[in-house]
């Protein structure tokens, strides 16, 4: 079971850190990602990161904003997002699986998936 947390209302050029708790014990061998949903849009990736911590992804429009990370001792991914704006508002879910690397920006491929937090930003 996955857990979001964090979502909010915040101001353009604004941060949020958002949370994904897991359930179990073998949170480490999952790669984690995120993804979000704007409204009447298809959902889309966010950001990837494997299983060790060791390697992320981004999608474009985030590179060098947001920073995907994890402690699996806490069995916790975040996503720190800093200077925001309006188009990232949406609906944001993590999603865990073991997939291999050229899988993870695929969300078809993720088996787990968190019920979502919102995250608005306006002014």
């Amino acid at each position: 079971q996955l857990v979001e947390s964090g979502g909010g209302l915040v101001q353009p050029g604004g941060s949020l850190k958002l949370s994904c708790s897991a359930s179990g014990d073998t949170f480490s061998t999952y790669a984690v990602g995120w993804f979000r949903q704007a409204p009447g849009q298809e959902r889309e990736f966010v950001a990837a990161i494997k299983q060790n911590g060791g390697s992320t992804y981004y999608a474009d429009s985030v590179k060098g904003r947001f920073t995907i990370s994890r402690e699996n001792a806490k069995n916790t991914a975040y996503l720190q997002m800093n200077f925001l704006a309006r188009e990232d508002t949406a609906v944001y879910y993590c999603a865990a699986g073991r997939l291999i690397t050229s899988s993870l920006t695929s969300q078809n491929r993720y088996p787990y998936w968190g019920q979502g937090t919102q995250v608005t930003v306006s002014s």
